[in-house]
């Protein structure tokens, strides 16, 4: 293993939170009170059969910032808010202002002293090097599935990350908070690291149900996932 490539929403950022704040300052600059928690996982859940349409050719090739603003747009009308195209703009680029998890950027710090770290994540270029910079993140690089036009879980996005790379498939591993991703990164050729995220969807829910000899690394934190890498 000579690279770690990284999920970036949920495994890296803690988005449910990030975004709740952000709609609940919103909510106070209109007056408005909604069920910020419920909107936020609303916003959330739009996005993978978003990303289907790009992926069965309804929609063409999309940027997840074009995705996550169609959902918004349809979520505040549903709600019945009514706002300007620059508000908008602004509040849908809340996804460029996720705050890490408190383990992410000591981790990835640790991490970094021994292995290339990049993200290699469905959201575009210039969302994951913003939040990059506002979070400080210390990646090597930013990969995107937008280099590649192809999202994860497609094949392409895991191997292309690879030829980047200039590294066989099996130099490459795959750090996730998401089985499903890992899976997918494992039927491509490269490692897996499965780290424990159990707040993501929010206090009282149920993490995911992995089996421990399932994934090559299985990590509580960023920080025992360094430890475990000798980082």
């Amino acid at each position: 293993m000579k690279a770690l490539a990284f999920d970036v929403f949920g495994t890296v950022v803690d988005w449910r939170s990030s975004i709740i704040g952000e709609l609940e300052a919103f909510g106070e600059s209109h007056g408005l009170q909604r069920d910020w928690p419920a909107f936020a996982d609303n916003w959330r859940a739009g996005y993978a059969p978003a990303m289907d349409r790009v992926r069965n050719g309804e929609l063409p090739w999309t940027r997840i910032d074009e995705l996550h603003r169609a959902i918004l747009v349809d979520l505040l009308d549903a709600a019945g808010i009514r706002a300007g195209e620059t508000e908008i703009d602004d509040l849908n680029r809340a996804w460029h202002r996720l705050n890490p998890w408190p383990d992410s950027v000591a981790g990835l710090t640790r991490l970094k002293q021994r292995y290339l770290i990049t993200t290699l994540s469905n959201g575009n270029v210039s969302l994951l090097t913003n939040m990059a910079k506002y979070a400080g993140l210390p990646w090597d690089c930013v990969i995107s599935a937008e280099l590649f036009r192809h999202y994860k879980p497609d094949p392409e996005a895991y191997l292309g990350c690879a030829e980047l790379l200039d590294l066989a498939p099996e130099e490459l591993t795959l750090v996730a908070a998401h089985p499903s991703d890992l899976r997918a990164a494992r039927a491509a050729g490269l490692g897996t690291a499965y780290v424990l995220r159990p707040l993501e969807y929010g206090p009282g829910r149920e993490p995911h149900a992995v089996d421990s000899n399932e994934f090559d690394i299985v990590a509580t934190d960023f920080g025992d996932l360094a430890s475990q890498l000798g980082a």
